[in-house]
């Protein structure tokens, strides 16, 4: 299997996307060059020196020297004012991120230690140059967080569940997308400070499932989530083979494609879990980008069929490059590398595309650790596709299929319709 996929990994799509690889290539060693923000004391922090080092780093970093047509030296004094103001972290991150707005760019975002992006994302570029900024705010020098596994999305003023981790402590817990979280513990729900110092014990979580019904308390027990890992593992537990009549359907969610650890792990289970389905549902949903073309390859590249026989007379070979129908499926989470892939699908007429229009949001970014332990993600590059710009546009979905998240019930209309796509081109072939 290493022979073959070294083999496939050597062949590229086109002369255009050599281009587009290197670009990308060019775009992560970027983000692997480290340019280190200078770390003040934790005694010598405050609300305006943060605000004036993330002015300062986005000033010397940002892709655009014109900074999108902002005057950027107006925004330093719009926003140190309201900065010094502020009391809480969370206040200032208000503020921060006002300013960072301004610039209307993706991949710019300030983080704090309250929110699960804080970490994944410093899992993501925890080998790529932060581990010695950030393991001084970390207990115990350890990236790890405490939490469900649960995304959320405030809709009028409340918390509904927009995404469960597979075989996370939600997911076995029975929480469903659509739920209403009231309470946790009697208290607001808060991603992170809901379940600190709670790992491994139950803790009781209030939810709302209708408009209509009485709520319900469930018991969901906390762990302590490492995001290095985290990702794979849900892409491990997604893994499934559905029956639709006499047709089997694979499935496979990847949540991240920040490592080509994840691409790895698809092509192993295409060659073995996933090697008798007729079909394949390819679910590229919310979570974090950094694909690279090339990881189309598995669904394009040609390469020869290999199969062996063993001396009982079994049978097996190698399943790729994959044959079979194959529908992806992204939404408005679905981010960089991610929406790269999905115009390349389209490109080379893989498959149906179907869910929602992804983010646009393909911009190069980088991972700066503030003085206080907050992170920058800071757009640091552009990058264009066969020439073209998707940054700000995204791609629209063959196959559209809203999705209303407060109370869903569980319910996944996109997934359904992905699945019946592959259905009808199993039904074409």
């Amino acid at each position: 299997m290493p022979i073959l996929n070294r083999f496939m990994r050597s062949r590229l799509l086109s002369q255009q996307w050599l281009i587009a690889f290197l670009a990308t290539v060019l775009v992560l060693l970027l983000g692997w060059t480290w340019t280190a923000v200078p770390v003040l004391s934790r005694t010598e922090s405050s609300q305006a020196k943060v605000l004036e080092q993330v002015w300062q780093t986005v000033n010397d970093n940002f892709y655009d020297s014109k900074f999108n047509g902002v005057n950027w030296q107006a925004m330093r004094q719009k926003y140190a004012s309201q900065a010094a103001e502020t009391r809480s972290p969370e206040a200032l991150a208000v503020v921060v991120n006002q300013m960072l707005a301004e610039l209307n760019a993706s991949h710019t975002h300030y983080y704090i230690s309250a929110e699960p992006e804080y970490y994944q994302l410093a899992g993501v570029f925890w080998r790529r140059g932060i581990q010695r900024q950030l393991k001084p705010f970390l207990p115990n020098g350890k990236l790890e967080y405490a939490g469900i596994g649960a995304y959320t999305r405030d809709v009028d003023g409340k918390t509904f569940v927009r995404a469960v981790l597979d075989g996370s402590p939600a997911a076995k817990a029975g929480l469903k997308v659509g739920d209403q979280l009231l309470s946790v513990e009697g208290q607001p729900f808060q991603p992170v400070k809901s379940f600190a110092d709670k790992a491994d014990r139950p803790v009781s979580i209030r939810v709302q499932r209708t408009p209509d019904t009485a709520p319900q308390t469930i018991a969901v027990t906390p762990k302590r989530l490492d995001p290095t890992t985290m990702f794979l593992d849900a892409m491990k537990a997604s893994v499934q083979v559905i029956d639709r009549g006499s047709k089997k359907i694979g499935y496979v969610h990847i949540w991240s494609y920040a490592d080509d650890i994840y691409q790895r792990q698809l092509e192993q289970e295409l060659s073995d879990r996933l090697s008798q389905v007729d079909g394949l549902v390819w679910d590229l949903r919310d979570g974090w980008g950094g694909a690279e073309p090339s990881y189309l390859n598995p669904f394009t590249a040609p390469a020869p069929t290999v199969t062996f026989t063993n001396r009982d007379g079994t049978k097996g070979g190698f399943n790729l490059p994959w044959k079979k129908p194959v529908v992806m499926l992204v939404n408005q989470g679905s981010r960089s590398g991610k929406e790269i892939l999905a115009y390349g699908f389209r490109q080379f007429r893989v498959g149906k595309i179907v869910g929602s229009k992804t983010a646009g949001a393909v911009l190069a970014g980088r991972a700066y650790i503030m003085q206080d332990g907050s992170l920058l993600y800071l757009a640091v590059a552009d990058v264009l596709v066969d020439g073209q710009r998707i940054e700000g546009k995204g791609v629209a979905p063959d196959i559209d299929v809203p999705f209303a998240v407060p109370y869903a019930q569980g319910r996944d209309p996109q997934k359904e319709e992905a699945i019946a796509a592959v259905v009808e081109a199993i039904a074409k072939r």
